[in-house]
C-alpha cells in the first residue's frame, strides 16, 4: 500500500495521530491504550535517540492483533529507518523531508509521512509522489500556512503535527489539514470531549 492509499484509509476515518514521545515503556502502552479507546487508528512514537526504542517496541507488542497502527516518528537516517523496520512499524515519520529516508521507505514500500515548512519542501516532496504531508511546527506556522499552501497545492494532504491540542485541533482542521497529531490531551477527559467536537465540525 502506497502512502497516499495508506494515510486516506486510516485519517479519513478519524483525523488524530497518537504521539507519545519520552515515556516509558508502560506509559506509552497506556497512552496507546487510551488513544484507541477514542478510536484512533495511528499511533507514532518518536525515536529521536535508541533509548526510545523500547517504548517502541512495547506499543508494537500491545497493538499486535487490535488492528491497530504504530509508526515510527522523528526517523531522520536510513539507519534509523532500518532499525524501527525491522521492529514491524507499520508506517514512519520524520521532522523533514529526509532524501535517506524517504529513498528508504520507497524501496520497503513502507508509508511515509515527511515534515515540511515550505512551499520548496512541498514540492520536492510532491515530486517524490509524497501527497500526504506533515506540517510542522504547526503552532507556529499557523492555520493561515495551512490554507495559504492548499491555493498553490491543493492536492497536498496536510497532517498538523506540533503544538497541537485540543484548543486549536478544530481550527486547523477548518483550515484544510486532513489530521493532527495530538499527545497529553489523549489522557484528558475535557480535551476529548473537545477532540470529538472538532471532529464532528471538520469540513
Amino acid at each position: 500500500m502506497d502512502s497516499a492509499e495508506f494515510f486516506e484509509r486510516h485519517l479519513g476515518r478519524h483525523p488524530v495521530v497518537g504521539i507519545f514521545r519520552g515515556l516509558s515503556p508502560d506509559a506509552t502502552v497506556a497512552m496507546c491504550e487510551q488513544a484507541w479507546e477514542f478510536g484512533v487508528e495511528l499511533v507514532e512514537v518518536p525515536v529521536q535517540t535508541p533509548d526510545a526504542l523500547p517504548s517502541l517496541r512495547a506499543a508494537l507488542d500491545a497493538a499486535r492483533g487490535t488492528g491497530r497502527v504504530v509508526g515510527a516518528g522523528t526517523v531522520t537516517t536510513a539507519e534509523q529507518f532500518r532499525a524501527v523496520r525491522e521492529l514491524g512499524v507499520g508506517f514512519t515519520v520524520g521532522p523533514g523531508l529526509h532524501a535517506e529516508v524517504v529513498a528508504a521507505s520507497r524501496a520497503a514500500g513502507l508509508p511515509h509521512l515527511p515534515g515540511v515548512a515550505t512551499a520548496t519542501e512541498i514540492a520536492k516532496a510532491l515530486a517524490e509522489g509524497l501527497s500526504w504531508l506533515k506540517a510542522f511546527p504547526a503552532a507556529q506556522l499557523g492555520p493561515g500556512w495551512i490554507s495559504a499552501q492548499r491555493g498553490p497545492f491543493p492536492e497536498v494532504r496536510f497532517v498538523a503535527t506540533g503544538g497541537i491540542d485540543a484548543g486549536n485541533a478544530a481550527t486547523f482542521l477548518a483550515a484544510g489539514c486532513r489530521g493532527v497529531a495530538v499527545g497529553s490531551a489523549l489522557s484528558d477527559p475535557e480535551a476529548l470531549a473537545a477532540l470529538s467536537e472538532a471532529i464532528r465540525g471538520r469540513p
